[in-house]
């Protein structure tokens, strides 16, 4: 650690908007914690109240002023700080650490920016010099034109052929782009688009192609190693904050695997970044091609999913990258034993779910597309993905109990709300599944992974077979508790009640499934199953471990090892 930075600032992610939330204050909140472990003085600048980071005693000061140029100017002439982390505040952070730079500020107090250097992060967010960087390397990006006015796009446009993309330069959570198919599409976003940013990138549209992203961390040794690659459900075309995305990637065979961290290794050491950032790619589902999207030189919301489905501090370690220290000299401060030059290995599924709260705001648009609508997002683990998403679905708020038995959906044209998405597209897959398309017919209507959508079936399959048990809510009234566990204990009603919890079903979802929701309340219905589990020892390994270990203490080492 350089010994000579003794206060540093931290830029935090200012006020709460749609793009740009608390994963940002995860990852500001664990670099303060980061500085304070090594004795650093830090001072904060955020003006959001409701955050971790503002909270009493997480940073040694607090200046609730907003994340700009101006305002900070005056509070590194007031603090003299000796150095400042611009990577833990998002996308607003980064632009004003960008101004100061270029404005000669930092330069002026003799301010030292921590981690990756401003150089790389203009490298990574002017999107003409970054086609141009990566083509020192000859790593593939999509074809495009970077322009200044809208007469410029056009004529981009003239040589790319539609359909395109319009990405704006600096902007956070998608601002401003969008897909354009004619003439008039293109107008309305290349105006729309330049009110954000005064640089557009137009890109060559890859709509159906594979999302792909790789968490990298490097430190100032060159020490590179990945944390968490993750694959987005949705195919290119859905912002990646509205997708659901599950961690470790599902559909990639070895070769892609590899083929793609060996890329976001070779980027990360060419644009020279410190620290933690992110690679996104557009993959070919019919080849090994590839494009890099972006390269995000800062910790994203992705970053903190990264962080919370592995158990590595990504943020935390970081920060500690930007004191100087190497990777082979941290520890990793959730496990407390594996050093932070250790890739974690995952044997669970991760998804993280997108919320949308689209009902509370007139006239918005339900279509989902390359700029962020949803407002939060829920994180579910599970060992197998059917398990993982119905968790995650259980909890986005939007009343649903999991991929299946919910309440009914009205939809007009279920083909249609497939091919153009809504908040409410994985309940459609849901609908046309139970209706009878096949896994072939959803693929070519929306170009979700054939893998996702046969392990979706797998949970409507089970369900039907519950359903194929309703009769049981008859015999619930006749016949009386001894007769009906008789009935309960044959095999092939165990062997259903145990996948169906291993794939994700509640007990109301069951109870739901067999008609048991017809007599009783919903409580009292889910309540019924979760006692008929217990008596037919339908539980998790885990919990039968602990109810042996109690009975035969000496043995209790054993039967955890037996577990693991």
């Amino acid at each position: 650690m350089d010994k000579n930075i003794r206060k540093v600032l931290l830029l935090g992610s200012g006020a709460l908007k749609i793009g740009q939330a608390g994963e940002f204050d995860y990852s500001g909140s664990q670099a303060l914690k980061a500085l304070r472990e090594e004795g650093v003085e830090t001072v904060l600048v955020n003006p959001n109240i409701a955050t971790v980071q503002t909270s009493k005693g997480v940073a040694d000061k607090v200046y609730f002023q907003p994340v700009k140029a101006e305002f900070v100017e005056r509070i590194i002439a007031k603090e003299r700080p000796d150095g400042i982390l611009l990577s833990f505040g998002g996308q607003t952070a980064l632009n004003c650490g960008v101004e100061l730079y270029e404005s000669g500020v930092l330069e002026k107090y003799g301010v030292r920016v921590l981690g990756t250097p401003v150089q790389a992060i203009i490298d990574t967010e002017d999107r003409d010099r970054f086609v141009r960087r990566l083509d020192e390397i000859g790593v593939k990006t999509i074809k495009s034109q970077a322009c200044g006015n809208v007469d410029e796009v056009r004529n981009a446009v003239a040589a790319l052929g539609f359909p395109v993309i319009l990405r704006a330069a600096y902007a956070l959570g998608g601002l401003g782009s969008g897909f354009c198919d004619n003439e008039e599409e293109l107008l309305t976003r290349a105006e729309e688009a330049f009110s954000f940013s005064p640089q557009v990138l137009v890109e060559k549209s890859l709509k159906g192609w594979k999302e792909i992203e790789y968490e990298v961390v490097r430190d100032r040794y060159d020490n590179c190693i990945t944390v968490c690659n993750m694959e987005n459900f949705d195919p290119l075309g859905i912002h990646t904050g509205e997708s659901i995305v599950v961690a470790p990637s599902q559909t990639l065979t070895n070769s892609e695997y590899h083929k793609l961290r060996a890329l976001a290794i070779k980027i990360i050491r060419h644009i020279g970044i410190v620290g933690e950032c992110n690679v996104q790619y557009a993959l070919d589902p019919q080849s090994e091609d590839y494009r890099v999207i972006e390269v995000n030189a800062r910790l994203s919301r992705s970053s903190a999913l990264a962080s919370k489905a592995t158990g590595y501090p990504l943020a935390f370690v970081a920060a500690k990258l930007g004191l100087g220290y190497g990777l082979f000299e941290l520890k990793n401060s959730v496990t407390k034993t594996t050093s932070a030059f250790f890739e974690p290995a995952l044997d669970y599924v991760v998804c993280k779910i997108p919320r949308w709260d689209l009902t509370k705001f007139h006239g918005v648009k339900r279509e989902l597309g390359s700029s962020m609508k949803s407002v939060g997002e829920v994180m579910a683990i599970g060992r197998t993905f059917e398990e993982a998403i119905q968790k995650g679905l259980r909890m986005i708020g939007q009343g649903m109990h999991g991929f299946v038995e919910n309440h009914e959906i009205k939809i007009k044209d279920v083909g249609k709300a497939m091919h153009e998405p809504t908040d409410m597209r994985i309940f459609v897959v849901s609908k046309a599944l139970k209706l009878g398309y096949s896994v072939e017919q959803i693929h070519r209507l929306t170009m979700i992974d054939k893998w996702f959508l046969h392990k979706l079936k797998h949970i409507v399959d089970i369900d039907q077979q519950l359903k194929q048990h309703n009769f049981l809510s008859e015999i619930v009234k006749w016949m009386d508790y001894t007769e009906l566990m008789e009935y309960l204990e044959a095999p092939e009603f165990v062997g259903l009640l145990r996948e169906a919890k291993v794939y994700g079903f509640s007990d109301f979802q069951i109870a739901r499934a067999i008609g048991l929701e017809n007599d009783m309340s919903m409580e009292e219905a889910g309540l019924m199953v979760r006692n008929w589990r217990k008596e037919l020892n339908v539980e998790p390994v885990v919990n039968q471990i602990d109810t042996l270990a109690a009975e035969y203490p000496a043995q209790t080492n054993y039967l955890y090892l037996s577990y693991l």
